[in-house]
């Protein structure tokens, strides 16, 4: 029970890892992909740096996409949720800040996954030419022939092969063979997206023969020549294969020494280094535990190729008798319908199909009755139908215009509200002048309080950080409002705390010091001076 209980845990702990990964993708299939795309690129484009939201602002903006648009509180959404998926990491890069506002666009920093920097660059190679056809490496198999060659009379020589000169051999050999197996598999899916169209013309059928007969063939003919001798070199290789692994990864550990140290570490080596690697290379080539080899995939793709050439073949034969795929000119006029304007496409409707728009007669029902779809016209409500209309024909009313609208009264009610704000904010000033020295024996009203933090706010982004020989101080740390004749002061006092008292809740500001004077009488003993 106990045993069941454990293979349970280990399952749901595989799934909900593997689906933290997958997590990463949800990003390109948001409505915001283009936006994220270009978050990720400019991350990608660093190494191990961390940046902020001010940051990515000034290297989005240098490029043409639809990253350029994103504003501040825009950006910092999208970056929050690419950190929920797991594409971002938070950094915990310290700060520096001028002001308040500063800080809060700033303090959070952000570095890329390694989860994050595949699922991108995978995504920009699928964009870049993911439809393309793409070459077969074919001579990539003969440089594969040679190195296995090449490595099974290392491991044969008496005394066992050198581990460098095996080393290198090994990771050119398993470096070229992922080039040619990618190359093919790529082809093979181009190829079969292509034959899978029965809309060819003669010229595409033309073309794709030539294709399957000159470079299919040879790509086949090709593989068919070097497989047998590749299986016999890794027949020979296999009885040493343990004793060369086991001599490069004392000559070389590379990283796998961190998986030694750190059992939880899962560590990702280099192709070759490891016996699963050779496994795969030699099922490609081999028939082992009863599954067929790549080289016989290959032939069977091959053989289905050139029947689905025979079969547009055929088709082609029968378009002479009208039995002929449209799929070519449906898909030409839904081009005409995405690029033509809604007069365009109702034109462009009409004359394809011959469907001409509704003509509706008679004027619109009373908005305010409901009447169901499956009434009929004969027993429905009458439309009341105006008399202008229905003896002259027209919707011009006669007679005298209308009166202008007066808003003379709406005009007042918002004088009204402005001079009751302005008196507002006048009387929480003059709490502040006289509150001024003594904020931690008072209580202040509410919008007193938010004036202070609007003044303190300022005056702190005005204020330059200086040092001295001990500590730093605050220089210029000063706002005013010449309409309410009030100025607010701060500057630093280490050690000390000041608590600001209002009906909303307490502020304690550490380190500071914060005083309240008249505009007018500042401006006056600055003169005198």
């Amino acid at each position: 029970m106990e045993g069941n209980e454990r293979k349970t845990a280990q399952v749901e702990e595989a799934g909900a890892e593997a689906w933290q990964r997958l997590s990463a993708y949800a990003y390109l299939s948001a409505p915001e992909r283009l936006e994220y795309v270009a978050v990720m690129r400019v991350f990608c484009g660093t190494l191990l740096a961390d940046l902020s939201v001010p940051d990515l602002l000034a290297k989005l903006a240098g490029t043409d996409g639809p990253g350029a648009a994103l504003d501040a509180e825009t950006l910092t959404r999208r970056l929050e949720e690419l950190v929920r998926w797991g594409n971002l990491l938070r950094s915990t890069h310290t700060v520096r800040a001028t002001s308040i506002t500063e800080y809060q666009r700033s303090r959070s920093r952000y570095q890329l996954s390694k989860l994050g920097e595949r699922v991108q660059r995978d995504a920009d190679e699928v964009l870049a030419g993911a439809d393309a056809a793409r070459e077969v490496s074919s001579e990539l198999l003969a440089l594969v022939d040679r190195g296995l060659r090449d490595i099974a009379a290392m491991a044969a020589a008496p005394g066992g092969a050198d581990p460098q000169q095996a080393l290198e051999r090994i990771s050119t050999l398993f470096v070229q063979f992922a080039e040619f197996a990618e190359s093919v598999r790529d082809f093979y899916a181009y190829l079969g997206q292509v034959l899978a169209r029965y809309d060819l013309d003669t010229a595409e059928y033309q073309g794709f023969k030539e294709l399957l007969l000159d470079y299919v063939e040879a790509i086949t003919e090709d593989v068919s020549f070097r497989a047998p001798r590749i299986a016999a070199h890794l027949d020979s290789i296999w009885p040493h294969l343990p004793a060369l692994l086991a001599r490069i990864d004392t000559h070389a550990a590379g990283i796998g020494a961190l998986a030694d140290a750190l059992p939880e570490t899962r560590v990702q080596r280099s192709r070759g280094r490891d016996h699963a690697d050779w496994e795969g290379l030699r099922e490609w080539f081999t028939v082992t535990g009863g599954h067929s080899s790549q080289v016989d995939q290959l032939r069977d793709a091959t053989l289905r190729a050139l029947q689905s050439l025979l079969a547009n073949a055929k088709r082609m034969l029968r378009s002479a008798s009208g039995e002929m795929s449209r799929r070519k000119d449906l898909l030409r006029l839904a081009a005409w319908f995405d690029a033509a304007e809604p007069e365009e496409a109702h034109d462009l409707a009409v004359a394809a199909f011959g469907l001409y728009g509704a003509r509706h007669l008679g004027v619109a029902p009373d908005p305010d009755r409901s009447v169901p779809a499956y009434v009929s016209w004969w027993t429905g409500p009458a439309v009341e139908v105006p008399v202008a209309l229905r003896e002259r024909g027209s919707r011009t009313p006669r007679g005298r215009a209308a009166a202008a609208e007066d808003h003379s009264a709406q005009k007042r009610r918002l004088v009204d509200q402005a001079r009751q704000q302005a008196e507002a904010r006048q009387a929480a000033a003059d709490e502040l002048r006289s509150a001024s020295g003594r904020f931690e024996q008072v209580r202040l009203s509410a919008p007193a309080m938010r004036l202070l933090l609007e003044l303190m706010t300022a005056a702190l982004g005005n204020a330059r950080l200086h040092q001295d020989a001990h500590d730093f101080l605050l220089e210029g740390a000063q706002a005013a409002d010449a309409d309410l004749g009030i100025r607010l002061t701060v500057w630093r006092t280490p050690g000390r705390s000041m608590v600001l008292k209002s009906v909303d809740g307490d502020l304690t500001a550490d380190d500071l010091t914060v005083a309240v004077d008249s505009a007018s009488e500042l401006a006056v003993g600055e003169a005198s001076a």
